[in-house]
This record gives structure tokens, sequence and C-alpha cells, in this order.
């Protein structure tokens, strides 16, 4: 069977599996050259991605946070413009 004849299903599916092999491939290379470096730089490199992974996650917690502090207060405002009957002020900034 032809590529030209297949459906698009078919298609997308062959389409993931060369994606995965290109993956897999690239897995491969790198860990051959992990296995040839030495126990100690590779263990280095894994605490650097680590601290690097922390940071993120610290910010990315951080980033959640202030966003729903920030919803939290301007549906306070809302409700306390509905219970007052007066227009809804602008949000406060934080």
């Amino acid at each position: 069977m032809r590529f030209n004849q297949l459906s698009n299903l078919e298609r997308e599916v062959l389409d993931e599996y060369r994606a995965l092999l290109q993956n897999l491939t690239q897995l491969s290379t790198t860990i051959g050259t992990m296995a040839n470096q030495p126990t100690s730089q590779t263990i280095d490199s894994l605490r650097l991605l680590e601290r690097k992974t922390g940071l993120v996650s610290t910010l990315m917690k951080a980033s959640v946070y202030s966003i729903i502090l920030q919803q939290e207060l301007h549906y306070e405002d809302v409700r306390e413009a509905n219970h007052a009957g007066s227009p809804p002020q602008a949000s406060r900034q934080s």
C-alpha cells in the first residue's frame, strides 16, 4: 500500500510513530553520551537541573497564588458593591 492511499488517521498514526522514533533515537544518543561521562559530572548536571526546576516550580506557585488572590479581591469588591447597591468599583491593584 502506498503512502498516498492511506487514510488521514493512518497517516497521523505513522507520523506519530516517526516522531516517536526520532525521540527514541535522540534519547539513545543522549544516554550514550551520558554513559561515557564521569558519574560526578552527570550528578552535577542533574543537581543544576534540579535547582532550576525548583526555581521554576516556586515561580509558578507564586504566580498562581497571585492570580487567585487578585481574583478573590476582585470578587470581594463586586460582592461589596452589590451588597451596597452601588456600581462595582475598579479592581484593586496589588
